[in-house]
């Protein structure tokens, strides 16, 4: 089974804060760094990583050159990646005690077309997985079409938008959410973790629901299994890939016939080494990384 990832390529600016600036407020940052992130990037990185066969799909501008490379030294296939003559997709990112507060930039990941789409689907079919986030254009679209081609449809439902409740997601086959995520589409309020998975699990019967949920670790809920892994105890220094880096793991493992949870313990292990190191695609750990800590830790 094929993995495509439709999915955005960003420029990530990295700022090391005291706290996140508020309104009217101009505030000094200890350090500043820039990345190659985007969610789809980083999901692709943690895939390949894992060991995951990832084509990337999406659109990148003039000043992309270096998010291919990062792309291309992953083994990622980029056949389906198109240049812009615009700019490239970019976030700021302000890290304070852990935590981040993020504003991205569509640029060209909100540039793909319908035949984009078409053309990065053709080559695959029943069976294969296609990865969306919701940080491009036409994710709508690109459900529908896999969908129809009878390809697993994964959905990372972040950032969360108005117009995802327009979407077609009960065509969707894996949702990743963090608590916010699936609140907004249970379109509950609940603080209860279990709650709130029960009620997107009502909306949404036939789909898997892999819910993270930071210190408290991740829900697992389909038609059959219910799974609830804590988090690895670990120093939080940046949590920006922490989600694609699971979502990455978990694909990849999936992809390679690993049990559910096989794949939710290797997945969360290797979050749990990216939230100890300093920015996005840089931060997701390797396989044999991975595979050393949970040695270490039976």
């Amino acid at each position: 089974m094929k993995i495509l990832n439709l999915g955005s390529l960003n420029i990530d600016k990295v700022y090391q804060v005291n706290h996140f600036v508020k309104g009217q407020e101009t505030i000094s940052a200890e350090e500043c760094h820039v990345y190659p992130g985007g969610k789809g990037l980083n999901q692709s990185v943690a895939i390949a990583r894992a060991g995951g066969e990832v084509f990337h799909a999406g659109a990148v501008g003039s000043d992309g050159g270096e998010l291919l490379s990062v792309l291309e030294k992953e083994n990622v296939h980029l056949e389906l990646v198109r240049r812009t003559g615009g700019v490239s997709g970019s976030a700021v990112i302000q890290v304070a005690g852990g935590e981040n507060a993020i504003i991205v930039y569509g640029g060209a990941n909100k540039e793909i077309t319908r035949e984009d789409v078409d053309r990065a689907l053709e080559p695959f079919g029943k069976g294969d997985y296609l990865l969306l986030q919701n940080e491009t254009s036409l994710v709508s679209y690109a459900i529908r079409k896999a969908s129809e081609k009878g390809m697993t449809v994964v959905f990372n439902a972040s950032p969360v938008t108005e117009d995802m409740q327009g979407y077609p997601l009960e065509m969707v086959d894996i949702f990743f959410v963090n608590e916010i995520e699936a609140k907004y589409l249970a379109e509950c309020d609940e603080g209860d973790y279990q709650i709130i998975l029960e009620r997107l699990h009502q909306k949404y019967p036939a789909a898997i629901l892999v819910m993270t949920v930071g210190e408290e670790g991740v829900y697992y809920q389909s038609e059959s299994d219910f799974f609830h892994l804590p988090a690895n105890q670990v120093s939080v220094v940046d949590t920006t890939a922490a989600g694609d880096t699971f979502g990455g793991y978990y694909l990849a493992c999936i992809s390679k016939s690993m049990t559910v949870k096989a794949a939710l313990e290797t997945a969360t292990a290797a979050a749990g080494l990216a939230v100890g190191r300093n920015g996005a695609s840089v931060s997701i750990p390797y396989w044999e990384d991975v595979e050393s800590m949970m040695k270490r830790e039976e």
